[in-house]
């Protein structure tokens, strides 16, 4: 189903952190199918802030079986949403919040004894615990391994309800705190999160062959070296999975390429498919990207960061061929059976056709 988006109120918004709060929403009865999720998914919020609407994506923190919907947003210098979720949203307020989207997850086997592996950095701990306590819960044979960084012992988010979950799950649930600035804090690893951390704690925690699934979720350095260390020590690549947090380096809406245009007319016909629907517009091959000139042409399609990265504006190409400047969502084998980010994308060809209802 087309991901849409739904004015839902707020039911809680508590403090994680002195920088990061985590909201709940309330989810009435005819959407609740629309906002049934699948762990390790995230949530695109919309509002309007200074007379500009901004749009960004949070991973959900609940468990699939814990009764609520619930997002944290750390706030990040500068950040126009965050400094407004963490500052100016209150229980009662309503926000428009798209339906769940995200394929940070692999699919539950309550029958099997399962090895998972995590490394978090920071608010990459969000969609982690959602993967957590759902694998721990609905699979009573697995194990988790988290290793999970931050600066200090304050800036741990979930703390709490870290220590209470690895006290109910005792035996089944590891975690190791690396901090960056409180060396000497008892008990804790200090430094980063990196490939010697990996092969050290590979070592002893966990045999890294057989690790079923490996979810790392931070910035875009740590995640690359993490899966660059572990696929050395042996954890099959497939089974390794990231996600990024916030924009990666250098990341930015598609820039114009120097790709040889296949068409004799300066501009492509291109069609969008959406909830059945068609819109059809001329987009030149040195302008903006599909997403852009959609919306430019008054298609209200799907989409949260324009950067690459949170995969919410993928569609199929049924015709036709696009250049795409970057790409940190989506798998290969998603390229190979053509689906393409359209804030990424450009036409290279006199006709380009992209489904947005194909699953």
């Amino acid at each position: 189903m087309t991901p849409s988006f739904h004015s839902l109120k707020i039911r809680d918004c508590r403090r994680e952190t002195d920088d990061t709060v985590s909201i709940a929403f309330d989810v009435p009865a005819d959407l609740a199918e629309r906002y049934r999720f699948i762990q390790g998914q995230y949530l695109t919020l919309k509002a309007v802030i200074g007379g500009e609407e901004v749009r960004r994506s949070y991973s959900i923190c609940s468990g699939i079986n814990d009764g609520e919907l619930r997002v944290a947003v750390k706030k990040v210098p500068g950040g126009l949403f965050s400094t407004h979720a963490n500052d100016g949203l209150t229980p009662g307020d309503v926000i428009d919040v798209m339906t769940p989207m995200g394929r940070f997850h692999v699919p539950l086997a309550p029958d099997q004894a399962r090895t998972y592996l995590a490394f978090a950095a920071g608010s990459g701990i969000t969609p982690i615990m959602s993967i957590l306590k759902t694998a721990l819960a609905e699979e009573p044979k697995s194990r988790f391994v988290l290793i999970y960084g931050n600066r200090t012992v304050s800036s741990i988010i979930f703390r709490e309800e870290l220590e209470d979950l690895k006290n109910r799950y005792l035996g089944r649930l590891v975690i190791h705190h690396v901090l960056s600035r409180e060396p000497e804090e008892a008990g804790l690893l200090s430094g980063r999160i990196g490939a010697g951390l990996v092969k050290e704690l590979c070592g002893t925690l966990v045999d890294p062959a057989t690790v079923d699934a490996a979810f790392l979720c931070g910035p875009q350095p740590m995640v690359e070296e993490v899966r660059a260390a572990l696929a050395e020590v042996g954890t099959p690549p497939d089974r390794i999975h990231l996600e990024l947090f916030g924009a990666p380096t250098g990341a930015k809406p598609a820039a114009r390429r120097p790709d040889p245009v296949d068409s004799p007319t300066d501009a492509a016909a291109v069609t969008v498919l959406l909830d059945g629907k068609r819109k059809e517009f001329a987009l030149p091959y040195d302008g903006d990207s599909i997403l852009e000139a959609a919306h430019r042409h008054g298609a209200d399609l799907p989409y949260s960061c324009k950067s690459g990265v949170c995969c919410t504006c993928r569609a199929k190409l049924r015709e036709g061929k696009v250049a795409m400047a970057e790409n940190y969502s989506l798998e290969p084998w998603e390229v190979e059976a053509g689906y393409i980010l359209t804030c990424q994308s450009r036409p290279l060809t006199e006709r380009v056709v992209v489904d947005f209802d194909a699953t």
